[in-house]
C-alpha cells in the first residue's frame, strides 16, 4: 500500500465538481466563483473535458494513470495519458457510453483516431490546470501533503487496518478483506494489480473514486483532511516583521494575493502604478514568494507556500 499526490485526481475531481456544482458549493464557492468564468471563457465548459468527465458516473480510467512515484509532475502523468493504448481508449469510451446514452463530437473522434486525439486532450488539461489550479496548486498541495503525513504516522502506530476503517464510512478492513459500500463486484488479488493505491483530492467531497485496471494497482482516491478551511481567510500576522525586510509595497502585494490576481488588479486594489506592481512582482517571483500562470491574455500571480508561511508567523 502506498499513497500519492495526483495532480490529474485534482484536475478530474475539481472539472467535476464545476460541472456538478459550480458556484454553488459550500465549500468551493470562493475557487469556483473565480475559476468559473475563466474556464467558461476559454471553452472549457465545452470542450473534451467536458464530454469525458460527467457530472455524476463512470470516469475513463485513462484519465487517472497510476502515479509512478509519491507526488508526480502533471507532465508525468500527461506522457502516461499520451501513452494510453488505442484499444483501452476505445473499451472505456464504450464504457462511458453505455453509462452516459450517447456520445459527442468530440468522443467520437477520440474513439476514431485516439493517439492523435489524446494530444488535443492532454493540452486542454494544461489549459485548464493553468486556469482552475496551478495559482492554487500551494495551498491544495499543502492539504494533500497534511493528510498524507496523518495517514503514514495512523500506519506506523495503528497498523494499516485502522487507517481503512477512518479513511471513510463507505470502506472497512474486516479479517483480511477491504469492503467497499455499494461496490457489487469483488476484486481478488488474482485479477487486481499489486498493492493499493490511495490518493487524497480536496476536490471529492463526501465521495469516493476508484480505478481498476489491471495490471495496475488498484487506485482509491478519497477526501482530504482539511478540506472544508482550504479557502478561509489566513490571518497575517507577520506583516510588520516582513515589511521591515521586503519593504512595505511588497509586502502589502503579497498580502493581497490571498486570492491569485493579475497585475491590473492588484494595481487597482494597492493604488502602485501597474509598472511598479510588475517590477516588485518579478522581484517577489526570483525569491521565490509568488508564482506566475497564464489565464488568457492576462497572468496571474499566486503566493507560494514560503510566502504564506512568512506572513501567518506568529509574531514573537
Amino acid at each position: 500500500m502506498r499513497f500519492a499526490v495526483s495532480p490529474m485526481w485534482e484536475v478530474v475531481a475539481g472539472f467535476r465538481l464545476l460541472v456538478r456544482s459550480g458556484t454553488a458549493h459550500p465549500v468551493h464557492r470562493p475557487w469556483a466563483v473565480q475559476v468559473a468564468p475563466r474556464v467558461a471563457a476559454a471553452g472549457l465548459d465545452r470542450g473534451w473535458l467536458a464530454e469525458l468527465i460527467p457530472a455524476s458516473g463512470y470516469l475513463p480510467h485513462f484519465l487517472n494513470p497510476a502515479p509512478a512515484g509519491p507526488a508526480p509532475a502533471l507532465a508525468d502523468e500527461l506522457s502516461a495519458l499520451r501513452a494510453a493504448p488505442a484499444d483501452v481508449v476505445r473499451r472505456e469510451l464504450d464504457h462511458l457510453r453505455y453509462h452516459q446514452g450517447g456520445r459527442g463530437t468530440r468522443l467520437r473522434a477520440l474513439y476514431a483516431d485516439p493517439p492523435a486525439r489524446l494530444d488535443r486532450v492532454a493540452e486542454e488539461i494544461e489549459t485548464y490546470w493553468e486556469l482552475a489550479l496551478a495559482p492554487y496548486w500551494a495551498r491544495i498541495r499543502a492539504v494533500l501533503d497534511a493528510d498524507v503525513f496523518h495517514r503514514a504516522r495512523q500506519v506506523a502506530e495503528h497498523g494499516a487496518g485502522h487507517v481503512f476503517n477512518s479513511l471513510h464510512t463507505a470502506l472497512s478492513w474486516e479479517g483480511n478483506a477491504l469492503r467497499l459500500v455499494h461496490r457489487t463486484r469483488p476484486l481478488s488479488r488474482k485479477t487486481a494489480g499489486a498493492g493499493l493505491l490511495l490518493s487524497p483530492s480536496v476536490f471529492l467531497g463526501p465521495g469516493l473514486l476508484t480505478r481498476m485496471t489491471p495490471p495496475d494497482p488498484p487506485q482509491l482516491a478519497y477526501p482530504a483532511r482539511g478540506s472544508g478551511s482550504l479557502w478561509e481567510s489566513r490571518p497575517v500576522t507577520a506583516s510588520a516583521a516582513v515589511a521591515a525586510v521586503l519593504g512595505r509595497s511588497r509586502t502589502l502585494l503579497l498580502t493581497e494575493l490571498e486570492s491569485p490576481a493579475s497585475t491590473t488588479e492588484l494595481a487597482g486594489r494597492t493604488g502602485i502604478s501597474a509598472p511598479g506592481v510588475s517590477q516588485h512582482l518579478t522581484a517577489l517571483r526570483g525569491a521565490g514568494l509568488v508564482t506566475a500562470h497564464r489565464a488568457g491574455r492576462s497572468v496571474l500571480y499566486a503566493r507560494t507556500a514560503v510566502a504564506e508561511s512568512l506572513l501567518t508567523a506568529p509574531s514573537s
